[in-house]
């Protein structure tokens, strides 16, 4: 497959994060030449921005489902009263419409890529697959049942799952230990231990409230990240969940170790979780920040252009301070700072790079005129300005048209299944 992008502003992202004026050749999954391109191409889109797929690096997908169901509730109370409820009721067909929904969500609000965690991983992997977004997906470890299985299966499941989709093109495995509040110290050394002995990633919770920072220290004397070290499960493959009430000393310890901090501003603001990821403190010392939506029940939006705006306001408005975090910062942590740490090769509209590209309409009047575009994407886009998406070289979304996917008879499944759930 080829497709040609024509006359546009091209946000690189490359070293000199320069912005260009001209073409964008795809041929494969490769992005073979930007400037003056004249050729033919299968697929031929005109006068756009056209930047690199955003990546979400922390979702929960099939709670899509429950998106609007518990709102205005204290995380504790959410949890246990509404969502555990009706989580314990999801089977494999809930999961696979709800991951539908999700992925639609993302595609049509340029997410080309993100890090799941949740139950029926398996489901979640081949809908992504079937869909063609990249999804690093996180089998979820917990220690009680789960709707999907009893939680004596959950690491010898887990091992199944990394040896089922290893190596896959588009879904990369993931062990998902959920947080140190909910697994016990056997329970995280059986994840270190399968993640170790097949070389994949790690995605756990991390410091998101201070009930849990509380909990931790009453039941084990330590803090949060302090037992993830404990037990060996911090490294330069493990992904850290919120953080948002980590010292100055975790700090240096995440950035030395190479791990990675996902921030999800909407949904700390929207659950009330009081703390705030350090973003400054973490760029100070050298480390990987990234950024996540948090699942559709908690956000309730997939939308990484709002989690951007999020990302540089909440900061600037705690710390009094309108330049501590830019709007070059906060796409950076969108864009090539996640793909840097997944190891993609992707993050950037540069030639060689993977072909996973974002459009925006040029045309829209929320980014006119057009003072500073990288000021524009993180502050007055939104995901309506998305036209068109392609993922590994394969045109995904075409003039905001999912090609090859029923989006109108999803859409019905969803509002039926939300009658069967919270019935």
């Amino acid at each position: 497959m080829s497709i040609l992008i024509k006359d546009s502003v091209i946000v690189t992202q490359d070293a000199e994060r320069r912005i260009l004026k001209g073409d964008v050749y795809i041929e494969d999954d490769i992005i073979v030449e930007i400037g003056k391109v004249n050729t033919e191409a299968d697929f031929v889109i005109k006068n756009r921005i056209v930047i690199p797929g955003l990546i979400n690096m922390h979702t929960h997908l099939p709670m899509t489902l429950l998106r609007g169901y518990g709102d205005d509730l204290p995380l504790e109370e959410w949890l246990t009263t509404r969502i555990w409820p009706v989580e314990a009721k999801l089977e494999e067909h809930h999961i696979s419409i709800g991951t539908k929904l999700a992925l639609i969500e993302m595609i049509s609000t340029g997410t080309t890529c993100c890090s799941d965690m949740y139950f029926f991983e398996d489901v979640i992997a081949r809908e992504a697959e079937k869909f063609g977004l990249r999804c690093y997906a996180g089998f979820s470890i917990i220690d009680f049942d789960t709707p999907e299985m009893k939680k004596e299966m959950l690491l010898p499941e887990c091992d199944n799952f990394i040896r089922r989709w290893k190596g896959n093109n588009m879904v990369v495995p993931v062990v998902a230990p959920h947080s140190t509040y909910t697994c016990s110290p056997e329970t995280l050394e059986g994840a270190k231990e399968i993640a170790n002995r097949h070389d994949v990633p790690i995605h756990i919770h991390c410091s998101e409230t201070r009930t849990e920072i509380y909990d931790v220290m009453n039941r084990y004397s330590v803090r949060p990240l302090e037992q993830i070290k404990k037990y060996e499960l911090l490294g330069e493959k493990t992904m850290l969940a919120h953080c948002g009430w980590i010292t100055k000393e975790e700090v240096r310890e995440i950035a030395s170790s190479g791990a990675c901090v996902v921030h999800n501003p909407v949904s700390n603001m929207k659950l009330a979780t009081g703390g705030y990821t350090p973003l400054p403190e973490l760029f100070d010392a050298g480390a990987v920040v990234t950024l996540g939506t948090d699942g559709a029940a908690s956000n309730n939006k997939l939308d990484m252009f709002e989690t951007m705006k999020f990302a540089a306001l909440i900061h600037k408005h705690h710390r009094w301070d309108a330049s501590i975090v830019n709007a070059q910062q906060t796409l950076d942590m969108a864009t090539i700072n996640a793909a840097r740490f997944l190891g993609i090769n992707a993050g950037s509209i540069e030639e060689g790079k993977k072909a996973d590209v974002v459009c925006l309409d040029m045309a829209s009047p929320n980014l006119l005129p057009r003072h500073n575009i990288i000021s524009h994407i993180v502050y007055a886009a939104s995901g309506f300005n998305v036209s068109d998406v392609v993922i590994d070289g394969r045109m995904i979304m075409k003039e905001r048209e999912i090609l090859n996917v029923d989006v109108e008879k999803i859409y019905e499944e969803v509002e039926r299944l939300k009658e069967e759930l919270v019935e």
